[in-house]
């Protein structure tokens, strides 16, 4: 059995990785933990998501989770890299899903696993389908290359606290690196006024915001005479949580270092 303990567990989708750890085969719930000043700390984790108390109290200290824990989920807003740090000292492993990170703090994640010899599994989209389209999308730009031109379109919930998506910034990512294109230079986060002609080597990024949309992501190639459109819709939020158990079932196995869901997958 797979000891998980949830980060962020009173959230929405930590409720939703408690409620999936206690329900698949494999995984047990070792425990819950929140920030300090959360009004859910000392509520039982498993009540606390819908389901039957379980003994596990949400607590606001992760140091008491760290020695009955396999793998650390966390998709939290809170301190992500601290908490990755601590774990990763304690030679433990972790599933980061949250979105929305500098690059800065990006950066202090990629060098955690290389200095506490940790394992970490770093993701902005969970889900299998949106991991395809990463690499259908590398595909269709190596093939497609600079004849067509990209355009990615994201719509996501009016709750969202980030834009764009860390799964559209991926996918800007996945077509500049494969393009060798400055991103920084050449995206373009919509359009407004006289922009004159579009730019070979621009990559628009559009973000759509309403109701209760979980999350719909397209990359458009488009040249004279034809388009061609990579999409993937969620109706719910069941697959990434899915997809972040896979990566606990890899984790564990896998040698120090930090990981996306390609690897996981086994797809890169």
């Amino acid at each position: 059995m797979i000891k998980i303990s949830v980060i962020g567990a009173s959230g929405k989708m930590g409720k939703l990785i408690v409620k999936n750890t206690l329900q698949t085969e494999g995984f047990v719930l070792a425990g819950a933990v929140e920030n300090g000043d959360c009004p859910d700390i000392d509520k039982d984790a498993g009540s606390n998501a819908g389901l039957n108390e379980t003994g596990i109290k949400i607590t606001g200290n992760i140091e008491s989770t760290i020695d009955n824990t396999d793998v650390f989920i966390d998709f939290s807003t809170g301190p992500v890299v601290k908490n990755a740090e601590f774990i990763t000292e304690k030679n433990k492993s972790i599933v980061i899903g949250t979105t929305g990170l500098t690059a800065e703090e990006k950066e202090k994640l990629t060098e955690l696993p290389e200095r506490n010899k940790g394992k970490i599994v770093f993701a902005p989209n969970m889900s299998s389908g949106v991991n395809l389209l990463f690499y259908l999308t590398e595909l269709a730009s190596k093939i497609l290359n600079k004849n067509y031109e990209t355009e990615i379109v994201e719509m996501h919930h009016n709750l969202k606290k980030d834009a764009p998506s860390g799964t559209a910034l991926k996918l800007a990512e996945v077509i500049s690196d494969t393009r060798d294109i400055d991103l920084d230079k050449y995206a373009r986060y919509g359009r407004k006024g006289k922009t004159g002609p579009r730019e070979n080597d621009e990559i628009g990024i559009h973000v759509l915001r309403g109701g209760d949309v979980v999350g719909e992501h397209t990359v458009i190639f488009a040249t004279e005479g034809e388009r061609f459109e990579l999409t993937h819709k969620a109706s719910n939020k069941e697959a990434f949580v899915k997809g972040a158990l896979e990566a606990a079932r890899f984790i564990i196995d896998a040698a120090p270092g930090i990981y996306d869901m390609q690897d996981v997958l086994g797809i890169k």
